[in-house]
């Protein structure tokens, strides 16, 4: 690996973590403060794992995009927009989860969320299927979410 790859890894991995340091300006105050005292499904994580999780996460989705990257993914248009809509939405979830406190729009935001990192999936599988693999923890992730924001809607 050269320096010019090492520096592009390091700024996609970074692009991808952004969206996490945005989505967590919101979501630090809103656990003590609102997030504590919901009523949460018996299968809720523990906060802390929440952290650790989204780190690891950001991180396939960095490498994931620098793969991609280097097989040519400006090439790929669609693959382009859905990996940066899906970005868009990740962070944009905590800001309505947490920051708006509102989990029913939340809810409805995460399909479309899950919806763009299938298309993304999809995409980065005919650039290269590393790239579509490295995602495949994140959809998990983000469809374990999906359940858990449904019952925490349900149950509020």
């Amino acid at each position: 690996m050269n320096q010019k790859q090492i520096i592009k890894l390091i700024a996609s991995v970074f692009v991808c973590q952004l969206a996490g340091i945005i989505g967590s300006i919101f979501t630090f105050s809103a656990i003590p403060e609102w997030y504590f005292f919901l009523n949460k499904p018996f299968f809720s994580p523990p906060n802390w794992l929440f952290g650790p999780a989204w780190i690891m996460l950001y991180t396939l989705m960095g490498i994931s995009l620098y793969l991609a990257l280097e097989n040519n993914l400006m090439k790929n248009k669609k693959a382009t927009y859905f990996f940066s809509g899906q970005l868009v939405l990740n962070a944009l979830w905590s800001i309505i989860f947490f920051g708006l406190r509102n989990p029913l729009l939340a809810l409805i935001e995460i399909v479309f969320l899950w919806i763009l990192i299938a298309l993304t999936i999809k995409e980065f599988y005919s650039i290269n299927k590393k790239t579509a693999y490295l995602l495949v923890p994140y959809i998990l992730w983000v469809s374990f979410a999906a359940i858990l924001n449904y019952f925490i809607w349900m149950l509020n």
